[in-house]
């Protein structure tokens, strides 16, 4: 998977598109202390229940989201983050379509 290119002003929102009924993703940039990646989520589409070894921060783009952390429902639109801790059970769900970007930090 290639990441973005270097040294350029880059428009997050316009570097991922919808699919319909599906999740795209494509990856800003990674490293061994982390990754960026970019989502575009399908109104009704989402990511089910998991967890990561990680802390990650969603910031959403555009559209409306709920992130479900260890069982607490957050609704989110464009400008809102959040952060899901390392080793809790979260998941995304597009109440309509939105983009997010994803930082994870490993360390």
């Amino acid at each position: 998977m290639s990441t973005a290119p270097k040294s350029q002003v880059l428009t997050l929102a316009e570097m991922v598109s919808y699919q319909d009924a599906a999740v795209v993703s494509r990856q800003i940039t990674k490293a061994d202390a982390g990754n960026v990646t970019l989502f575009a989520f399908d109104k009704e589409q989402g990511l089910s229940e998991h967890t990561a070894p990680f802390d990650a921060l969603v910031y959403v783009l555009e559209g409306e989201a709920r992130v479900t952390i260890s069982g607490n429902p957050f609704d989110l639109k464009a400008g809102d983050a959040i952060v899901m801790p390392a080793n809790e059970p979260h998941a995304l769900f597009a109440v309509e379509r939105f983009k997010m970007l994803l930082t994870m930090i490993r360390a």
